[in-house]
């Protein structure tokens, strides 16, 4: 009985039972041993060649930011964190390593590796874990810890698939054995392993954790973030006060890139208008993020800048093309129109213009245009429908009785993409579950001039080994909160498929919307 005084038959078969597990364990397979041995060797090799390579992602990481240190320097110390805090916890793993073998005369005579004392007698006092063993414990959670810091928020996407790689169980550190039962983590995968199988188990993780170094790195130089501030992905705008300039007036405007990134600053400029080159400090100014021109507006007609904004960008030149024109007028023989917010039009909304000729009054200039209508004085409000373009004409009345007509085109573009929102935030947002029930799905037109009300009339949520779930609304269902609750922390929400409509104009039909990624802390 449980708790009671063995008898010496049970005693005789607990012994014949250690005796049997013991011959056992002393007709393992060589063969077996010899395998375990060949894996770590495959595994200590494939950490060789992603050490390597991660000295070359590295290396690109310091160039990036001698050049550009503003942007990349950030960066450059969350890698070099990555780097270290890698290679204390692979140092810490390969000194126990060295302690397992210090007693065999050959490291490589994989077959006399076959007892199981030496972990068994490091990590366990009995049926508790010995300091030891709460040591290598501390040592991963630390490792996984310091990562998770020293990720980047454009990498955040990483970080589910770095803790798998590293997990240690559930939340309490249980995992199932073969028959359905919860083992303490460390027992399951270190107790009772011959030597070459341990061996081979702490060479797999010093591996996985180069492989995060690599995929950390990598994601820092490679994929959206290079994308982003690759300066091939660069155009060239130019800004100015006005449209046109009367003859002999001082020409107002910049050279900017498309981004107007303000750390991003060209190492050398070669510009030239009508042919003629221009010069620094005389002509342009370079400033934070662009080239400001300083050049005289010229005679009337139009003017044409060309040449080249050139950047260093990993230790070689990059150059990045201009080519831009402005006009030159004579006053006042044309009208002047220009949108108040931008140089084209929004179809599904009304577009502020301003109309107006210099030196004409507002009550002697008409203007004419499919979906134009007059506000008041020069103020009008456009709204296009059908095509590409919009011309409108402006015609004026001089004093002396004649009149002048001007046609200008706008370009019609669509209203962007809209971006799902949550409880007002976009992007990956990190939320309680009883927060995510009762959150408002949304949408937004980020960085649009046009103040816009959107409302959303339908969404899908995909929750981690679940079907997707349509629901009609903006806010969780009560299907939804059910399989809601069935979720994980630290599973990843996606909603996405968000339908959304102009409140004063459902006909017209926006883009889709993008999706909304919700993190469960709880």
């Amino acid at each position: 009985m449980a708790g009671g005084k063995e008898t010496p038959r049970q005693k005789m078969i607990n012994l014949m039972y250690l005796v049997f597990i013991a011959m056992l364990a002393m007709n393992m397979s060589k063969e077996v041993l010899t395998a375990f041995g060949n894996i770590k060797e495959n595994l200590e090799t494939s950490i060789e060649e992603i050490a390597t390579d991660n000295n070359q992602f590295l290396s690109g990481l310091e160039v990036k930011a001698s050049e550009n240190p503003d942007k990349f320097a950030p960066l450059l110390d969350k890698a070099k964190k990555v780097k270290s805090v890698s290679a204390t916890y692979a140092n810490y793993l390969e000194e126990l390593k060295a302690d397992m073998i210090k007693d065999v005369e050959d490291p490589t005579d994989y077959q006399v590796m076959d007892a199981t004392d030496y972990l068994d007698g490091l990590f366990f006092n009995g049926d508790n874990v010995s300091p030891q063993g709460k040591e290598f414990i501390a040592q991963l959670e630390s490792y996984k810890s310091a990562i998770d810091g020293a990720l980047p928020i454009e990498l955040s996407g990483i970080k589910s698939s770095i803790q798998k790689r590293f997990s240690q169980g559930d939340e309490n550190g249980m995992v199932q054995n073969r028959d359905g039962q919860d083992v303490f983590w460390l027992n399951y995968y270190y107790e009772g392993y011959p030597l070459i199988s341990s061996l081979t188990n702490l060479t797999q993780i010093i591996t996985n954790i180069s492989r995060t170094e690599q995929d950390i790195l990598k994601g820092m130089l490679q994929g959206q973030l290079t994308s982003e501030v690759s300066m091939t992905n660069y155009t060239t705008l130019l800004e100015q006060e006005k449209s046109a300039f009367y003859q002999g007036e001082a020409f107002s405007g910049s050279i900017v890139l498309g981004r107007k990134d303000a750390s991003t600053k060209p190492n050398k400029v070669n510009l030239a208008l009508d042919g003629r080159a221009l010069t620094e400090g005389k002509d342009f100014v370079i400033e934070e993020g662009k080239v400001r021109l300083t050049v005289n507006a010229g005679a009337p007609g139009d003017h044409e800048i060309k040449g080249n904004l050139i950047f260093l960008q990993d230790g070689q030149e990059t150059k990045v093309p201009v080519q831009s024109t402005f006009a030159t007028i004579t006053k006042p023989n044309a009208a002047v129109i220009s949108a108040d917010k931008m140089n084209v039009v929004y179809r599904g909304l009304p577009n502020p213009m301003t109309i107006s000729i210099p030196g004409v009054s507002d009550n002697n200039v008409k203007a004419s245009a499919n979906g134009l209508a007059k506000v008041s004085g020069s103020k009008y409000m456009l709204s296009p429908t059908s095509g590409r373009e919009v011309a409108i004409t402006a015609i004026g009345k001089l004093p002396d009785g004649k009149s002048i007509e001007t046609t200008t085109s706008f370009r019609i573009k669509e209203i962007p993409k809209p971006q799902g929102t949550i409880r007002g935030e976009s992007g990956t947002i990190k939320m309680p579950r009883n927060n995510l029930e009762i959150s408002t799905i949304g949408a937004v037109l980020e960085d649009f001039d046009f103040d816009l009300n959107i409302a959303v009339s339908e969404f899908k949520v995909k929750i981690p080994g679940q079907p997707s779930i349509l629901i009609n609304g903006n806010k969780f269902d009560d299907k939804a909160k059910a399989a809601l609750r069935r979720a994980s922390r630290g599973d990843l929400i996606q909603i996405f498929d968000i339908k959304a409509y102009i409140t004063n104009n459902k006909s017209y039909n926006l883009k889709t919307v993008s999706s909304v990624i919700v993190e469960l802390v709880n």
